[in-house]
């Protein structure tokens, strides 16, 4: 296990070392270099951080270097343009990938639910009394217009699911949506008062509160309602890549893929406290506090598993195709390889 290292200023790590993790005989990665991409400094993302932190990669036999994309949308991007090995994040975006002809592929999905769809108001505004979705799109700004909701990119996971709760509400035309960026300027963008609702996560809610500047207003990951308006488990963040990338190496695809399924296990049988000790420097922006309660929420929705079954797919096409994303319909077989993360659990079974 690599010793931790806590200095917050620590966002790009490399995983240092070249020496390849073999089961029997076969080596993983035929080349050690690769790149791993996340969007935003929030613990959604851990499976990467943990690979890294704790050696899986490393010991998988590559040289990974961690890059923060700054949005969902952004980090689609850099692995659309093989810039990037493997990225995480929404699920669409590797749906959107292959609409645009680069053949994106779910390698595993991260969890059952989204963690990141919490409605986060500003406190003033919750002090006049709005304390529903129907009460704040009846609201107007002060120059008459919709309130804003901003969420990390439009296109994103929070705009997805955010926008799909608000759409089967029938509220989604009475707000206007933005795209903020990553966390520091998120909660800048709600401090400042340049919009009215932030959706995001757990840590961002707590830090929000404790400044004294924001409020929950509506919570998309609580499992009641989520079955309400979803129907039960859907893929909502997955590690992805394009085919082309996969037809270039695949022994370093599956080292990837076996590296972090390694992580998953590893955040199943450890605690918040010891999770946020190993990826402290990639969150490092957000309190402890907060990211604690972050990483035990994640650990209630995580996919320990790492599957996709048709019933899964099914009741996530609602969400997925519809006019807001723009996604044309793609069967589970032209998204989903299952071949990596289906040798990975024979090698290390969960």
């Amino acid at each position: 296990m690599t010793a931790y290292v806590t200095r917050r200023s620590a966002l790009t790590i490399i995983a240092a070392g070249s020496t390849a993790m073999a089961t029997g005989r076969q080596v993983w990665a035929s080349e050690n270099s690769g790149r791993a991409i996340y969007p935003v400094a929030v613990p959604v993302y851990q499976t990467q951080f943990v690979a890294d932190r704790i050696g899986f990669f490393k010991e998988a036999g590559l040289d990974c270097k961690l890059i923060q994309g700054g949005s969902g949308v952004k980090t689609r991007e850099i692995i659309a343009s093989s810039q990037g090995d493997i990225g995480i994040g929404d699920i669409t975006h590797p749906m959107q990938l292959s609409n645009h002809g680069r053949a994106g592929r779910v390698l595993m999905p991260v969890d059952t639910r989204s963690s990141s769809v919490m409605f986060i108001i500003r406190k003033d505004l919750k002090g006049q009394g709005i304390n529903t979705l129907e009460a704040l799109t009846e609201w107007k700004r002060p120059d008459g217009r919709k309130p804003i909701i901003s969420v990390s990119s439009l296109g994103g996971t929070n705009h997805v699911w955010a926008s799909y709760y608000m759409e089967t509400m029938g509220l989604d035309q009475k707000v206007t949506w933005i795209g903020t960026g990553n966390v520091d300027t998120m909660l800048g963008s709600l401090k400042s008062k340049q919009v009215d609702v932030l959706v995001s996560s757990l840590s961002l809610l707590n830090e929000s509160m404790e400044q004294g500047w924001g409020a929950l207003l509506f919570d998309g990951t609580d499992e009641a309602i989520w079955n309400k308006y979803v129907g039960g488990k859907v893929p909502v963040t997955s590690h992805f890549t394009v085919q082309s990338t996969i037809d270039k190496d695949p022994p370093k695809m599956q080292a990837f893929v076996t590296a972090l399924w390694r992580a998953t296990q590893w955040i199943k049988a450890h605690t918040p406290d010891q999770i946020y000790d190993a990826i402290e420097p990639y969150v490092g922006s957000t309190s402890r506090a907060a990211n604690i309660l972050e990483i035990t929420a994640l650990q209630k929705v995580a996919d320990y598993q790492a599957t996709i079954d048709a019933a899964d797919f099914a009741r996530g096409e609602k969400v997925w195709f519809r006019e807001m994303t723009g996604i044309k319909p793609l069967a589970i077989a032209e998204v989903v390889s299952p071949t990596f993360i289906e040798t990975a659990r024979k090698v290390y079974p969960g």
